[in-house]
C-alpha cells in the first residue's frame, strides 16, 4: 500500500461548499516519494432513490433543470433523474432517502434496499452517493412534491411505466449516472 501523506489545503472558494487545492505525497510504483496537487471540491455525501411500484409496473423519476448540464452542452439543461439529495447533520442515509422522495415526488416511500453506493467523480469530488431502491403505491394519494422553493427547485414529477423506462434507458436517454445504474440495477434483478 502507499504512503499519502497531506501537505497543504488551500482554500479556493468557500460559497457553499468548500473548493481546495490541496498539496501531497504519494509512493510512486517504483517507490519515490511524488508530490502532486490537485483541486478538490468538498461536497457532502448524498442518496439517490428510485420510488417503484411493482404491481402496477411504475416508477417514479423527476425532470430538473442543472445548470452544469447545460454549461456543458445539454440543449435544455433539463435532466430526468431519480430523487437525490445531501445527507443533512446527523441523518442516516436512509432517512435523507426518505425524506428526499417525499420533499421531491409528495410520495412515502417504504421498503428502502440500499443497492450499492459509490463516489460520484472521485477525481475531483469528496462526494459518496448511497444508492437505493424503494416501493410507493402509485395509487395513494400523494402529496405535492416538486422540491423546496427556498432551495431552488422546481421539480416535475414523472410516472413512468417500467416498458417505456427500459425503452429510454436502452436509447440512451438519461444522462444522470446515479439514475442509469438504478435503473440497470432494477432492470437486471427485477
Amino acid at each position: 500500500m502507499t504512503a499519502i501523506q497531506i501537505l497543504n489545503k488551500e482554500s479556493i472558494a468557500h460559497k457553499k461548499y468548500p473548493l481546495k487545492w490541496v498539496t501531497f505525497q504519494k509512493t510512486g510504483p517504483e517507490g519515490t516519494l511524488d508530490k502532486l496537487e490537485k483541486e478538490v471540491y468538498f461536497r457532502p455525501d448524498a442518496v439517490g432513490v428510485l420510488p417503484v411500484d411493482k404491481i402496477h409496473k411504475k416508477l417514479l423519476l423527476t425532470r430538473q433543470f442543472r445548470l452544469p448540464a447545460f454549461l456543458n452542452g445539454s440543449d435544455s439543461g433539463y435532466l430526468i433523474e431519480t430523487c437525490a439529495g445531501i445527507i443533512d447533520g446527523n441523518e442516516t442515509p436512509e432517512q435523507t432517502a426518505v425524506r428526499e422522495a417525499l420533499e421531491e415526488t409528495g410520495v412515502e416511500i417504504n421498503g428502502l434496499t440500499k443497492i450499492a453506493g459509490l463516489y460520484s467523480s472521485p477525481g475531483g469530488i469528496t462526494e459518496f452517493v448511497h444508492l437505493f431502491i424503494a416501493a410507493y403505491d402509485s395509487r395513494a394519494k400523494h402529496e405535492k412534491g416538486g422540491g423546496l422553493k427556498e432551495e431552488g427547485e422546481d421539480i416535475e414529477v414523472l410516472e413512468m411505466g417500467f416498458d417505456e423506462a427500459r425503452e429510454k434507458l436502452n436509447q440512451g436517454e438519461f444522462r444522470d449516472a446515479k439514475t442509469m445504474i438504478l435503473l440497470q440495477h432494477f432492470f437486471s434483478k427485477g
